[in-house]
Order: C-alpha cells, then sequence, then structure tokens
C-alpha cells in the first residue's frame, strides 16, 4: 500500500476544488488534489452565462442580491448563508479579475453586466458565454504557479475515518495503473461536483455521477434537500444540451407554437427572467396542453442582430448550429426543459464543515465540502442562475481556509496498515463477476429515464413510488452486473460500475425526500400537493445512510435573519 500524507486533500479539480485548494495552500497547508479528469475537462466549463454579484459603485446593494437569492430558494435557502455569499461577493469578483479572468466590459471600459433570471437588476458578470471556462483556466493557472501536487485521474473509492468518527484520508486507485493507494490526511475537501448523470437527459458532463455526495453519504455525513433538483427552462430536446440563460438576460423570447410570448400569463413582470422553476413549470404546461412544437417551446434570438450574437452569444449560436442546425439569427430554436443542478447536497456550514460545531446534527469532523456537491444551504429550493459560480468561489474559498485552520489545530489520525483491503476487495470481485444479461449502460439508462419520467418538472406520489421500487430493483441489479474488461489499466468499464453505485445511492435519496416532502416549493412541484406548506415543510430533510434499509431521516430548521416567507410574484 503506497501512502500520501498531506494537511487538506482535495476531491475534485473544478472551481470549487481549485479555489478551496488555493485557500488551504495559502493559509499554511500542505494540500494536494485528486481528480478522475484532468482540471480544465472539469464540468465547471461548461457554466456559460456568468457570475453574480452586487458592486457598491454601480448603486447595487447586497442586500438586494441576497432577498432576490432568499425569494428564488422558496424560502428554503439558509439565509446566514445568503447573506454571507451576497457580502463577500464583490470581493471573489475583484479577485478573479486581478488572477487574470478576462471579464467583458462595457463602452465605459468597466466591467459590464447583464440580467439573468429572478433578479431585477443587472449584476451578472461574464465573459461572453464561457464564464466559466474562463474562471476554470484562470484558477489552473494558479494552481501551476502554486505548484500544487494533482493527481489527475484518480477514482476515490471511499473515505477513511478513525476510531472517534473523525476523517483521515480518502483510498484511491490510479484509473491509469489500477493500483491503490490512500492519502492520509487532518481534512478532506470533496468538492467532486453534481450528480447530473442520474438522470438521462442532463445538461451535465458524463462525469457528474455524485461520487463526492455517495462517499460523503457512505461515510456517515448527511445529505440535504436531496429532492430540489433543478431543470433548466432551455435545453435541446433529446441531447440534454444547455442553452445559456444568457440568451434570455440579452432579450431572447420564449414562444409557444401560436407565436406567443407565453411567459406574460404566468410571470407578467419578469417575463423570460422569472426563476427558473417558474419558467420551467411555464414551458412545460405549454408542452402538456398542447401549445408546444414536438415536445419543445421555441427560443427566439432573431431580433437581437447578427453582430450581437456573434459577439455576446458566440457559443450557443455555434452549438445551435451543430447540434440542431439552426442558425439562431436567421431561426426560432426548439427547447425543452432539462435536469440541470441539484441544489441538495452534503450538509454543511457557512465554512464548509461536515459536522456541526454546535451538535445539533451528527456529521463526520475533519469532512469539509464545497460546490454544487455541497448544501450549505444557498439555493434551497431554486437556484438562481449566475449563483452557483459564485457559490464554489466563496465557499471554496471559505471551505479551504476553514480546513487549513483545522489541520493546524489538530494531530492527523492514525490508520490501519489494511485501509485499502476493502476497497480492494469491492474491485477484486467486481472484476470477478461471471455475469447475466445486465450491462452497466443499460442499468444507468433504465435509472435516468426513470428518474427523469417520475421525478422531473411535475411529480405526484404514485410516479415517484414507482420511481422508488425501479431504483431498489437497479440496486440489487447492479449486485450481479459484470464487466467485460478484466484487467487493470485504464479500465472505463470498471469505473462506470463504481459511478454507477454511487448514482443509485443519489436517486434513492432524492426519491425519499421528495416523497417525504408533501408541499410543492421551487423546483419540487407536486401535482397533489399544490400548495407550500410553510407550517409544515419551512425545514430542511436530512438523509443518513442505512446498512439495513432505506435512509434514515432528521430535520433541521430553515435559518431565517430578516426576511419572512412570503408569497413569490414575478
Amino acid at each position: 500500500m503506497t501512502t500520501h500524507t498531506y494537511d487538506v486533500v482535495v476531491i475534485g479539480a473544478g472551481l470549487a476544488g481549485m479555489r478551496a485548494a488555493l485557500s488551504a495552500h495559502q493559509h499554511g497547508a500542505s494540500v494536494a488534489i485528486l481528480t478522475k479528469v484532468h482540471p480544465v475537462r472539469s464540468h465547471s466549463n461548461a457554466a456559460q452565462g456568468g457570475i453574480n454579484a452586487a458592486l457598491t459603485d454601480r448603486g447595487d446593494k447586497w442586500e438586494e442580491h441576497a432577498f432576490e437569492t432568499v425569494k428564488g430558494s422558496d424560502y428554503l435557502g439558509d439565509q446566514d448563508a445568503v447573506e454571507v455569499l451576497a457580502q463577500e461577493a464583490g470581493n471573489d469578483i475583484i479577485a478573479l479579475e486581478h488572477m487574470g479572468v478576462i471579464f467583458n466590459r462595457n463602452e465605459e471600459g468597466r466591467l459590464g453586466t447583464r440580467r439573468f433570471g429572478g433578479q431585477k437588476r443587472a449584476r451578472t458578470f461574464f465573459v461572453s458565454d464561457f464564464t466559466g471556462q474562463a474562471i476554470l483556466h484562470v484558477l489552473f493557472e494558479q494552481i501551476l504557479e502554486a505548484r500544487l501536487p494533482v493527481f489527475e485521474e484518480w477514482f476515490v473509492t471511499s473515505i477513511l475515518k478513525d476510531d472517534h468518527g473523525r476523517c483521515a484520508g480518502v483510498v484511491a486507485f490510479e484509473i491509469r495503473s489500477g493500483k491503490f493507494s490512500v492519502f492520509h490526511s487532518k481534512a478532506i475537501i470533496l468538492a467532486a461536483g453534481g450528480l447530473g448523470r442520474v438522470y438521462e437527459p442532463s445538461t451535465n458532463a458524463l462525469i457528474c455521477t455524485g461520487d463526492g455526495m455517495a462517499l460523503a453519504y457512505r461515510a456517515g455525513a448527511p445529505l440535504m434537500d436531496m429532492e430540489m433538483v433543478q431543470y433548466h427552462p432551455t435545453t435541446l430536446k433529446g441531447k440534454g444540451l444547455l442553452i445559456s440563460e444568457a440568451a434570455r438576460g440579452e432579450g431572447a423570447y420564449l414562444l409557444n407554437r401560436l407565436g406567443e410570448r407565453f411567459m406574460e400569463n404566468y410571470a407578467p413582470n419578469m417575463m423570460e427572467l422569472a426563476s427558473r422553476d417558474v419558467v420551467s413549470r411555464a414551458e412545460q404546461i405549454e408542452i402538456n396542453e398542447g401549445r408546444g412544437v414536438n415536445g419543445c417551446v421555441l427560443l427566439d434570438c432573431r431580433h437581437l442582430g447578427k453582430q450581437f450574437i456573434q459577439d455576446r452569444l458566440s457559443q450557443i449560436n455555434e452549438e445551435a448550429k451543430t447540434f440542431a442546425n439552426i442558425d439562431l439569427t436567421e431561426e426560432t430554436l426548439p427547447i425543452r426543459p432539462g435536469m440541470h443542478y441539484q441544489m441538495g447536497g452534503i450538509k454543511t456550514d457557512i465554512d464548509g464543515r461536515c459536522w456541526d460545531i454546535q451538535k445539533n446534527w451528527n456529521g463526520v469532523p475533519g469532512l469539509f465540502a464545497a460546490g454544487e456537491a455541497a448544501c450549505v444551504s444557498l439555493h434551497g429550493g431554486n437556484r438562481l442562475g449566475a449563483n452557483s459560480l459564485l457559490d464554489t468561489v466563496v465557499f471554496g474559498r471559505r471551505a479551504g481556509l476553514c480546513a487549513a485552520q483545522f489541520a493546524k489545530e489538530n494531530p492527523i489520525s492514525p490508520v490501519s496498515e489494511n485501509a485499502c483491503e476493502d476497497d480492494h476487495l469491492l474491485v477484486t470481485s467486481l472484476l470477478a463477476r461471471k455475469g447475466n444479461e445486465d450491462t452497466v449502460a443499460g442499468i444507468r439508462h433504465i435509472m435516468g429515464t426513470t428518474m427523469n419520467r417520475h421525478l422531473s418538472v411535475f411529480r405526484d406520489h404514485e410516479g415517484m413510488q414507482t420511481a422508488q421500487q425501479i431504483i431498489r430493483q437497479l440496486k440489487e441489479r447492479w449486485e450481479g452486473v459484470a464487466i467485460k474488461d478484466k484487467g487493470h489499466v485504464f479500465n472505463t468499464g470498471l469505473i462506470a460500475a463504481l459511478e454507477l453505485r454511487f448514482m443509485l445511492d443519489c436517486a434513492e435519496t432524492i426519491i425519499a425526500g421528495a416523497l417525504t416532502r408533501k408541499e410543492s416549493r421551487g423546483a419540487h412541484f407536486r401535482t397533489d400537493y399544490l400548495e407550500r406548506d410553510d407550517e409544515h415543510w419551512l425545514k430542511h430533510i436530512l438523509l443518513y445512510h442505512s446498512t439495513e434499509g432505506p435512509p434514515q431521516m432528521d430535520y433541521l430548521p430553515v435559518c431565517i435573519t430578516q426576511w419572512e416567507p412570503q408569497t413569490r410574484v414575478y
């Protein structure tokens, strides 16, 4: 067994992971990053539209940004976390610009902005329509300059804990060789991204398989509000490819087959820039009631002009040409709601801890999380566009700082000489299976289409129970599925099987939370419980892993600091 020892080990090399690693390094910790893909292939690449911040020199106020985030969350967001996000956003935007992110500028040479959904002001800073990619490359440059060790193409199989339940590192194997190692550390930061591929189709990359959430869940940390799954209003039918909210932010219309801007009927003030859950439901109603076009509605950018589209929306114009054979400057683009983002995740506090120093809930000391893998909870029942990049930067930085401080104050926990044994046995048994008619791809497809059918824009008890039964059956079938490649070197079949195990865990928690929450709030809209129920359900659902059945549940109150729940109107 090879052992690597660091103060802090970061799992994931997207924006949250690299920002956390830089922060921990800057505060004196020895840091390593583990990632199953090269850092600039992380899914943060796919974030297109921009990053929010209320800058006071623009006449904007952090309180306005915070309120609109709370309102967008359908009042399920914890307001202490939202206040941190809004107050610290400006400094983090300026820090990124100083690192080298070349944000678009306006005619005066100042940082340019565009409007995004659920917000009355234009406070979204952007790099054309590939903002995530621009920030990702700049942060990777910072990692290289700091000479932080990056173990790329490594797959983490479990979190190690000592006899007192404290985090002691992770077990991982190198994909290139199949050889296991222990990464022994005082603190672990999980920044492994979302779980989009639990659904089919999805806007998410194939690597978004909920690894971080499932690792924490199996280690004893709670997952929170997993039922809150965001469907983005504008994705390509079938392929699930994201068409950025930047298009609507720049003035694009949504039309039904009658040529009507139907959002006037659902959100007369904000129209196409209402919150994402509101727009997605409106689209789905238009489609369900026969006013769609082949299961879609239409995105109309034609009035923006050819030069404007080429300057400000070049990437989505290329995507429309490549994947739909449509020129946005001349034609409307068929789009539909598609699975995009997980608001729930690993429960953390505002410093990324996956345990409660006040002991109101149980967790794993020494374990941290940030980014989409985590649930602070900023986004509550619905995330505002361009708050996700901000989440990764602000709370990645805070998690890195807190992990470094934790490492300074605590000794490293001992690990057994046989720490890799269970993980090695799991892989060995997987490779030794004789197999049956099942395949990893087959099980994964059934899982994805089941979730998309029964836990999407609209949900009901009967459909979710059906999904629960199917996922339970798929978990049993996973125990017998075989892999044709029996080798250890770059065995992508093995990786897919292990990812599927993680995704089935995540699917189980999404369904459990959705069945439990008997109301409609944010992205969780039940046709058998049409109203929001603040009296009974203004609270978070925590889910703990159980080896003997379904997840165990607990509840936490929503933190309200200054904005009492009110009816959402857009």
